[in-house]
């Protein structure tokens, strides 16, 4: 059994080669008794700024596993930051001693940074199914392993979170603002995995209470027309989803079923 969570279906792509049965995380925190029994229990998600995203952690810290081996694979782009030893102190702080956890490079997502079509370019050369097949060999021989951090990562994370201390968070809220070009389709509140987007008179409207910054939205919208309120991108012309991974299965996995509002 996994447990995922996908924005712009890289999680969804490497859960789908890793096992049969899988249950979205967005759709499972509606559930009141979060109880979870398999012979093998996984996590899949992507890493949010060097860690687990929030929501992944709210959801394990109120559901019960009942496994003999549990494990996590969290998907980046360019760095990991060791984030394998914080996830297993995190786990171990909910009474969860995790048997493997590993990182898993894929496409990296993240608009704020990185232009997506040149990530495009990279792919071929992060070998992604290779180290997919890797990680499944591992799993079913249930092999223990907390992933060891490099120091280049090790550093490469302390020198973000000094940078974070003086220069403050990478966005601020309102996170989007919309076109003119906005074609009313809904697309936007189908893929939000904590609801925040409703259509108000046909067109979008955010409540960041509950925002993760996953980035999902502006991601799916067919006509770009969602930008960034305060942050200059570094390619407003490109957006991402795993090429292996349809919009329909996204909107499954996320939607919320939010009514319109009057």
């Amino acid at each position: 059994m996994i447990l995922y969570f996908t924005a712009t279906g890289n999680s969804l792509y490497a859960a789908k080669q890793l096992d049969d049965e899988l249950l979205s995380i967005p759709q499972e925190m509606h559930r009141k008794n979060r109880h979870y029994k398999a012979d093998r229990i996984g996590i899949v998600c992507p890493l949010f700024e060097f860690e687990m995203p929030p929501m992944v952690k709210d959801f394990i810290r109120g559901s019960e596993f009942e496994t003999d081996y549990f494990y996590v694979v969290v998907t980046y782009g360019m760095h990991h930051g060791g984030v394998a030893v914080r996830t297993d102190e995190f786990l171990k702080s909910c009474g969860i001693d995790a048997g493997y956890i590993n990182t898993l490079i894929m496409h990296d997502n993240a608009l704020i940074v990185f232009d997506m079509d040149q990530q495009r370019t990279l792919e071929a050369g992060k070998q992604v199914d290779e180290h997919i097949a890797q990680i499944k060999a591992d799993i079913d021989a249930k092999r223990t392993m907390i992933q060891e951090p490099e120091q280049g990562e090790i550093d490469f994370y302390n020198g973000y979170i000094e940078h974070k201390k003086k220069a403050g968070p990478m966005y601020s809220f309102p996170l989007y603002r919309i076109e003119d070009s906005c074609i009313s389709c809904g697309t936007c509140t189908k893929v939000c995995p904590r609801g925040c987007v409703r259509l108000v008179n046909g067109k979008p409207v955010y409540d960041y209470t509950g925002c993760i910054n996953c980035m999902a939205c502006i991601q799916a919208c067919p006509v770009k027309a969602i930008r960034f309120a305060s942050v200059k991108e570094p390619n407003p012309a490109s957006r991402y989803r795993n090429v292996h991974i349809s919009l329909a299965e996204i909107i499954r996995a996320n939607k919320q079923d939010l009514p319109e509002a009057e």
